[in-house]
């Protein structure tokens, strides 16, 4: 069974800095992308960011410059720094693990949510 767990989030002012961080574990060979999405109330989920296994990266615009997502596939776990947050990026982020394959399954790819942090900025 893969599990995801989130740390990091909490309250900070307009301007701060936060870092999440989501680690997978369980009996991982591999995964192909992990991401970050975020559902503020009321709001659809939506992207925030996401990496390949590979590096590559891609960035909702309302992020872009402000947000870094990185990746340590060995520990399989992936950080989002958040710089000069606002208060609209006040949500429940959630960590994401596409494309990720056991080693008792390795022909099949599954998809894994974490339970959530919350993120609140104040104005």
């Amino acid at each position: 069974q893969v599990q995801l767990r989130e740390s990091g989030g909490g309250l900070v002012q307009a301007g701060e800095a936060l870092s999440l961080s989501c680690a997978a574990s369980g009996s991982i060979f591999s995964i192909d992308t992990m991401g970050w999405y975020r559902q503020a109330p009321g709001q659809q989920r939506e992207l925030v960011a996401l990496i390949t296994n590979g590096g590559s990266t891609n960035y909702a615009d309302s992020v872009k410059g402000r947000f870094t997502i990185s990746r340590d596939n060995a520990k399989n776990t992936v950080y989002l720094q958040m710089h000069s947050l606002k208060p609209e990026d006040t949500a429940v982020y959630y960590c994401n693990a596409d494309g990720v394959r056991t080693w008792a399954q390795r022909d099949k790819r599954y998809g894994y949510w974490g339970q959530g942090t919350q993120v609140s900025v104040s104005s």
